[in-house]
């Protein structure tokens, strides 16, 4: 069968798994009935087009606690994955336990280039692809959940394959270039990030979640009113953007919801809608106008639509946060997240758990000398020094990235206070730990608040691990300014906030404790009753063979829980 008449163009992706439910993720080559088979069970699903392409998400219901079960999709009762003759181990549903002890995967910032020696000298090994290959040996431990962390794509940095797709449609000389322009293109790059043989297979048999972070959408999106007014002078903004909402909806969001939030999503609930209808499903239900104006919708108006979301995993509890496309982003007020955000943030914070996990694509808890750096250019970029000043501070915002919770003052005290709430046992009984997970720094590291007992009555720890990136190295010049901010220049850049009035001293001081360090890496995360233990594993390649990396050990750490500090 070759690819184009394959009746899957990508996927299966094994997305939400609770415990007694899953759903299936595809793309389809046309429109049809998608069915799950596993334990002799069919669950099925129609399916939906947007611009053209085809999707099904399926509901597979009404399964055991802690089962696992090899499944199969048919598209119109045509056998469609696994695919013959295939290298790699049954794609499996694996629900939820809450006997056994997590297993999260997390890391951010993946490239597309090949998997040769070209694409391993200029992006490094795809640690992703290395661990699938390594879980498809049976050499790991199965992960429960593997938590994407934002820039799945990107759409402003393209590889050789996407500009040659790009070229073959439109004018390249003309904006926006070389980068993303529209939904098409977008279909395209996901296909690009997804398609390869190991990588489809482990997002075919490991759950995964996943949020956004800017390049997914472009650089620095909604940096600051500055840039937002910017960006929408230009001829092409809207398109992009528009583009690119609307296929994160297809392609990472509804993925994180639960069959029940999928019921009450308002684009999803049409396609339950038709497919609960009695008799024939009639032609294939078409979401292009309404995903459209939902991105246009929210866009404008965040608080319409919801992109953060909430996984219970049995020991803990992981909460997602948009901390993108819900900014406040006025001069003298701004904030990671809106009101209507913050408030769901809010009641999402909560005791009675054993872990809290907080997604956040942007690092809460910067190297402390980065967050008094960012910290003083939200100052002067507000104008409290000038006109002058405020031109060249926004001109810093933007050129080098000076845009993470520390230059948004408001949101980040705000959620600070509701984290040492959790954390001194207001809001139930305090979890052994509070853990913020992130990507987008090309770097990795562990930071801790420090004597959060004695100085600040919290009965958890309270910690930021960093995984970033898969798959996209950060330049060598650029590492030895990174470990300055978390080491060196920790004091001096604390003497100049310290000495200014209008710089805000962080209430509840925090250490770098670990690293950083700047290999390809993916973070895994694993609970051990009140304990955690966090290990970074990447990929090299071994006696020249390009196509079968092997994992390496980049670094770990154990954070006991207060009963056993």
């Amino acid at each position: 069968m070759t690819d184009q008449e394959h009746p899957l163009v990508l996927g299966p992706m094994l997305r939400y798994v609770g415990e007694t439910d899953a759903t299936v993720w595809v793309e389809t080559a046309a429109r049809g009935r998608v069915s799950v088979e596993a334990d002799g069970r069919t669950w099925a699903a129609p399916t939906f087009s947007v611009k053209g392409h085809h999707y099904a998400l399926v509901v597979v219901d009404g399964l055991e606690p802690g089962g696992s079960w090899d499944y199969s999709v048919t598209v119109d009762g045509a056998l469609a994955w696994p695919e013959p003759d295939s290298p790699f181990p049954p794609s499996r549903i694996r629900t939820l336990d809450r006997s056994r002890p997590t297993r999260l995967l997390f890391g951010s910032c993946r490239t597309s280039v090949p998997h040769d020696r070209e694409g391993h000298r200029t992006n490094g090994v795809d640690a992703l692809r290395t661990l699938a290959l390594a879980l498809s040996r049976g050499e790991e431990e199965w992960p429960d959940l593997v938590a994407f962390l934002g820039d799945q794509v990107y759409a402003d940095e393209t590889s050789d394959a996407m500009r040659e797709f790009i070229a073959s449609r439109r004018d390249i000389e003309q904006p926006p270039g070389e980068e993303i322009k529209d939904y098409e293109e977008y279909a395209h790059l996901y296909w690009l990030a997804w398609n390869d043989d190991a990588n489809r297979w482990l997002l075919s048999t490991v759950p995964s979640c996943m949020i956004f972070d800017d390049h997914d959408i472009r650089d620095d999106w909604n940096t600051s009113w500055t840039w937002h007014e910017e960006i929408n002078r230009t001829a092409w903004w809207h398109e992009r953007l528009m583009g690119g909402l609307t296929s994160y909806w297809v392609y990472q969001h509804i993925g994180n919801l639960s069959p029940g939030q999928l019921a009450d999503d308002e684009i999803y609930a049409k396609v339950l809608a038709q497919w609960a209808s009695p008799g024939d499903v009639g032609p294939e239900l078409d979401l292009t106008d309404a995903v459209f104006d939902l991105a246009r919708r929210s866009d404008r108006h965040p608080e319409v639509y919801r992109w953060s979301f909430c996984r219970d995993l049995g020991d803990s509890r992981l909460v997602v946060v948009d901390s993108r496309a819900a900014r406040v982003l006025e001069p003298h007020h701004r904030s990671m997240l809106d009101p209507d955000e913050m408030r769901w943030f809010d009641e999402q914070l909560t005791g009675g758990v054993e872990h809290l996990l907080i997604g956040t694509s942007l690092p809460f808890m910067l190297p402390p000398g980065l967050h008094d750096f960012e910290a003083i250019d939200e100052v002067l970029a507000m104008g409290t020094h000038g006109r002058l000043v405020a031109q060249v501070g926004e001109k810093a915002r933007q050129s080098i990235d000076l845009e993470h919770w520390a230059a948004f003052n408001d949101g980040f005290v705000e959620v600070f206070e509701s984290v040492m709430e959790v954390a001194r046992g207001e809001r139930g009984k305090a979890p052994a730990t509070i853990v913020f997970l992130s990507g987008d720094v090309h770097n990795s590291y562990v930071a801790e608040v420090v004597d959060a007992k004695a100085r600040h009555g919290a009965r958890s720890r309270i910690v930021q691990a960093v995984c970033s990136p898969i798959r996209n190295p950060m330049p060598r010049g650029v590492r030895v300014m990174m470990s300055l901010f978390a080491r060196g220049l920790v004091r001096p850049m604390r003497f100049v906030a310290g000495h200014s009035k209008h710089v805000p001293d962080p209430a509840y001081p925090w250490r770098v404790t670990d690293g950083p360090w700047f290999d390809n890496c993916l973070a895994e995360l694993t609970v051990q009753g009140r304990d955690l233990s966090i290990v970074w594993r990447g990929g090299a390649v071994r006696d020249g063979d390009d196509a079968h990396p092997v994992l390496t050990k980049v670094s770990s750490v154990r954070l006991p829980g207060p009963a056993s500090s």
